[in-house]
């Protein structure tokens, strides 16, 4: 089964991951994140933050950790964490391909990323991430996967995507976009030799922006292990922008906007593994409390007017600076 040293981790927070959206690269298009990173943000001064956070993140029992090719130095940054670290084996560690980093190390860059899901591109980013992640590498997922995108179709990369999978790597695919759950059932369907390609799903869910949750649910079903991420909605949810009803919860709680907004969705019967994108140790201790946050049902209840059109939630979402 995908990710089994999660299932059988014992640690309070071993269903909460770090993703390193945020950190691996200068610009992206989280709110506040001017504040939240130091003025200088050179490759080494990213780099001194990511290892920070990462070991925070393990000595607070997260073992899920993700990064992606377009992450700017995440994968770098991660295998230069992981070789200090020898003694460290019972972390899970994924990555993505099908998006490469043209930043150039800028925050006002005029692209950041591109997109590609063809065979070229995914031979040639395997070939990057097995660099730098070698043998490390537990998780390899398509990235931002939408139901228009060739991956779904290209029987050739699905074979070879196989040969990766028969080397012990698993594989996923992630979705973008307020088309998830037509992506989702779409893969659902690729097949290698009778077998289900996909082991993982990982898409975005949150209070905002539920719709792929049925979806999600016929993935758990089909035995995918399930990865939330941007549970905090790029922010939105986050102290500083949480809406009424959620900081009105929260204070009842006696907890955090975040970390309601995070057990919210770590109380979904079909997640696995919710991320935290968190830019500094406080913002990660202050989400890992989602993992002990009591929460009652009829607070729960309370929250569900905070859903937005799909449409319209993503529309906002393409139009946040990256900074």
């Amino acid at each position: 089964m995908p990710l089994t040293r999660l299932a059988s981790a014992t640690t309070p927070t071993a269903h909460l991951g770090l993703g390193l959206a945020a950190i691996g690269r200068p610009a992206y298009l989280t709110l506040d994140r001017d504040a939240e990173l130091p003025g200088d943000r050179s490759p080494e001064a990213l780099r001194a933050r990511t290892h920070e956070l990462l070991d925070a993140a393990y000595a607070q029992g997260v073992r899920y950790l993700d990064a992606a090719r377009s992450y700017g130095r995440a994968e770098e940054f991660l295998a230069g964490w992981l070789a200090e670290h020898p003694e460290i084996q019972d972390v899970v560690v994924g990555s993505k391909w099908g998006y490469a980093y043209v930043g150039e190390w800028r925050t006002e860059a005029d692209v950041h990323e591109v997109k590609d899901h063809g065979l070229a591109a995914y031979e040639r980013q395997l070939a990057e991430t097995r660099e730098l992640l070698g043998e490390r590498l537990d998780l390899y997922q398509i990235h931002s996967l939408t139901p228009q995108s060739p991956a779904l179709s290209d029987t050739a990369l699905h074979e070879r995507l196989a040969e990766l999978a028969a080397e012990g790597v698993t594989i996923g695919f992630s979705t973008s976009g307020p088309a998830q759950a037509e992506a989702i059932r779409a893969a659902l369907s690729v097949t290698v030799a009778g077998e289900p390609l996909f082991r993982t799903v990982q898409s975005t869910y949150n209070l905002l922006e539920p719709s792929a949750g049925p979806a999600l649910a016929e993935a758990h079903d089909a035995g995918l292990s399930v990865i939330v991420k941007e549970g905090m909605a790029n922010g939105r949810l986050a102290a500083g922008h949480a809406p009424g009803p959620l900081r009105e919860v929260a204070e009842a709680a006696g907890t955090t906007p975040d970390a309601v907004a995070l057990a919210a969705v770590l109380r979904m019967p079909w997640a696995s593994v919710v991320l935290s994108g968190a830019a500094t140790v406080g913002e990660l201790h202050s989400n890992l409390l989602g993992a002990a946050a009591d929460l009652e049902e009829s607070q729960l209840a309370s929250l569900a007017g905070l859903v937005e059109d799909p449409a319209a939630y993503w529309q906002y979402r393409s139009e946040l600076p990256w900074h």
